[in-house]
């Protein structure tokens, strides 16, 4: 499959943080139609590396090829008018906003003619069309993780990236979530980057995975590749 269609390609990244090399020589694929996962423990740069596609981290080497064109120099909200977006690890959405109003602020990338709320985003998380006029802070934390997902969905992304969903999220509402991620990528228009910390969840999910320790990939593939007793090696505390 050629680059235009991996549709991401982030290659050889290296990052830093002051003098502190976070990402080391670090390469990812992302491909229409399928989930690839990112496993790793806490601290081991995940997040950091998702930042960095996004453009809300610098890299010093490397390239981030979207669609054939390297997008490392863009800033955050050129990525974002390009399809790109992120669902940020403790979903940060805008408590004293209303779900409405949270919704609306994913409007900000597209062409004044599409700055509307697809009827599709009720249809995933249909508890959010009865709480229009609720408070952001006033939902329950798997409330708040479909209100991130959906305003994201919202800037119509060809690159989705979830950055851990599952984290203190009740088990109801995780199995919500991976429904709506599944159908995402069954739709074949979407490539999804999965960041999780849970075996269970990102077996389910995965076509493609890469696990991560210290800054490094040290295992990648296919899912059906996947040895679990090698993966969970990387996981375990």
């Amino acid at each position: 499959m050629g680059r235009l269609a991996l549709m991401l390609a982030a290659e050889n990244i290296d990052l830093y943080y002051g003098a502190s090399h976070i990402l080391r020589h670090v390469s990812i694929m992302a491909e229409p139609g399928a989930i690839t996962c990112v496993l790793g423990r806490n601290g081991v740069g995940k997040t950091s590396l998702m930042r960095a596609i996004m453009g809300l981290q610098p890299i010093r080497a490397g390239k981030i090829l979207w669609e054939g064109h390297d997008i490392a120099r863009l800033k955050p909200s050129d990525r974002a008018r390009r399809g790109l977006a992120l669902v940020p690890q403790g979903r940060e959405i805008f408590p004293r906003l209303t779900v409405q109003e949270n919704l609306d602020t994913g409007l900000a990338p597209l062409p004044r003619g599409q700055r509307g709320i697809p009827e599709e985003i009720f249809d995933l998380f249909p508890v959010l069309k009865e709480m229009l006029s609720r408070r952001g802070g006033d939902l329950s934390g798997g409330q708040q993780q479909q209100l991130a997902i959906a305003r994201a969905l919202v800037t119509r992304p060809r690159l989705l990236i979830l950055d851990e969903p599952t984290e203190g999220i009740q088990p109801s509402i995780i199995k919500d979530i991976e429904r709506v991620i599944r159908s995402l990528a069954r739709r074949g228009t979407m490539a999804i980057l999965l960041v999780e910390q849970y075996f269970e969840f990102a077996r389910a999910l995965a076509d493609h995975y890469v696990v991560m320790e210290r800054g490094e990939v040290v295992l990648s593939g296919q899912a059906r590749d996947m040895v679990e007793e090698d993966v969970r090696r990387y996981l375990t505390v």
